[in-house]
């Protein structure tokens, strides 16, 4: 694991530890965040494409058939899919764990209830009074203003702007304001990338290779309820406080993690197919 830009509380040795896990193990669990992790930030959001060679790695680790991979976005789910362009679907959890996309297309989402409807229209009407529209995004039951390529002062005044006149709203009503790398959201409580973790940790069972890769302030909640039970690890090219066990640097960082983690596959296909036809 040389130059992945490791960050001091990280010894190299315990990340080859979990490789040579995921190698040993017949299923492990790879979740990752995708705008910022996988995919630069870009502007145009249905042009931010994985960086160069993210896909094909991934669909390699699929094809070995030992790793479930899951993308844990603050997107709306179906957004991905073409982004992403895996072959069969993958899992996906949206809106910041609000929502899941199973590979076979079922779709779990939470019921809007009348209360969160009339609070994201009000949120909605304050937009467009304040023409902050054009920045808005909208998802199930949240709604997103990004200030994302804007000069420093021009955000912070943004934020401001956005936080007085949406704190009353979400005070009043049930729902609460989420803040991410780029911009603010209200949304429905509930389900967060931490429950997603620990719900795909149920489902996994103990002793499973698992890990969560993410850039953003919400993604500290999925580090968190990984905790000890697998490797938490922040991508960004710079290293900020965080709850993660490991920094990298994307995009050759995440490169080389996704290039270990499929030999690793593979070591371990290869392994269970060498004990498969040895003599009884």
């Amino acid at each position: 694991m040389r130059n992945m830009g490791l960050s001091r509380t990280v010894n190299p040795i315990e990340v080859e530890q979990f490789m040579n896990a995921v190698a040993q193990s017949p299923v492990s669990a790879l979740l990752l965040d995708y705008d910022g992790t996988l995919a630069p930030f870009c502007l145009n959001r249905q042009q931010a494409f994985p960086y160069p060679g993210m896909t094909e790695l991934l669909q390699e680790i699929i094809v070995c058939g030992r790793t479930r991979v899951v993308i844990v976005t603050g997107r709306n789910a179906h957004e991905v899919i073409p982004l992403l362009a895996i072959h069969p679907s993958i899992e996906i959890w949206g809106c910041h764990g609000l929502e899941r996309l199973r590979p076979d297309g079922t779709r779990e989402t939470p019921r809007v209830e009348e209360p969160a409807l009339r609070a994201l229209a009000e949120a909605d009407r304050w937009l467009r009074y304040q023409g902050l529209h054009n920045r808005a995004e909208f998802k199930t039951g949240a709604v997103a203003i990004h200030w994302r390529g804007l000069d420093e002062a021009t955000a912070a005044e943004i934020r401001g702007q956005v936080l007085l006149g949406w704190f009353p709203i979400a005070q009043s009503t049930p729902m609460e304001l989420l803040e991410f790398d780029g911009g603010i959201e209200m949304r429905m409580p509930g389900r967060d990338k931490g429950d997603a973790v620990r719900t795909i940790l149920h489902e996994i069972g103990p002793e499973v290779p698992v890990a969560y890769l993410g850039d953003d302030l919400t993604d500290e909640r999925a580090f968190l309820a990984l905790g000890t039970l697998g490797l938490s690890v922040l991508v960004r090219p710079e290293w900020r406080e965080t709850a993660a066990a490991l920094w990298i640097t994307p995009p050759e960082g995440l490169r080389e993690f996704l290039t270990r983690w499929l030999q690793a596959c593979r070591e371990g296909h290869h392994r269970a197919r060498t004990e498969c036809s040895a003599p009884k």
